[in-house]
């Protein structure tokens, strides 16, 4: 076992490489990054993307915008320092889930260029998969699945993306999905097709 010091911290490296769990789960892993608007899909297509994986015998798991803001983000708002740290933090636990040998599916509006560019450093570039769900603020206002386009634009809603607060989309993703002009199931089934193609031994 190896050890690097820092002043006070240390960091351990255990005897088990990722090479090693790499072999064991049959699969590399790889975190994919699913950012748009709210309401374009991600967590949709985040959980039936995970089934599928699953049910052709990969390990994965999905981070939910929602679901980590219930425990790991519980303490950061929505002002942009606080969601820089919250991708910063989602970040870290998907580079340690790949590290254990595990895909990744984070499901996170992740609206600043400059925070995804942080996510995919500490991620590694070789295992970041940037996957925008392109559709407008017209469309996802219109769908508006949890009724927050309605708030925000009543104003009961502070830094609401895409409202009071911008969306810089991805200049050069991995991955475009149209999910204005694609069913969920389409839109799984592409991420699948760019996965089999440039990351993954997937089944045809």
């Amino acid at each position: 076992m190896k050890k690097e010091t820092c002043g006070p911290v240390q960091r351990f490296h255990g005897m088990i490489t990722l090479a090693d769990r790499m072999r064991i789960l049959r699969q590399k892993p790889v975190t994919i990054w699913l950012t748009g608007l709210s309401g374009a899909g991600k967590s949709t297509i985040a959980f039936e993307l995970e089934r599928q994986l699953v049910s052709q015998g990969q390990a994965c798991y999905v981070l939910d915008g929602d679901n980590v803001r219930h425990g790991l983000g519980r303490d950061l708002g929505f002002n942009q320092q606080d969601r820089h740290e919250n991708i910063r933090r989602v970040a870290h636990v998907a580079q340690l889930m790949n590290d254990a040998g595990l895909i990744v599916i984070t499901a996170l509006i992740s609206p600043m260029q400059a925070d995804r560019a942080m996510a995919r450093e500490i991620i590694g570039a070789g295992n970041f998969v940037e996957t925008y769900l392109s559709a407008s603020v017209a469309t996802c206002a219109r769908r508006d699945p949890k009724g927050l386009y309605a708030k925000a634009l009543a104003g009961e809603i502070a830094s609401f993306t895409g409202i009071s607060a911008p969306y810089e989309a991805p200049l050069n993703p991995e991955l475009v999905i149209d999910t204005a002009a694609l069913t969920p199931d389409e839109s799984v089934a592409g991420v699948l097709a760019y996965l089999r193609e440039n990351c993954l031994a997937l089944p045809a």
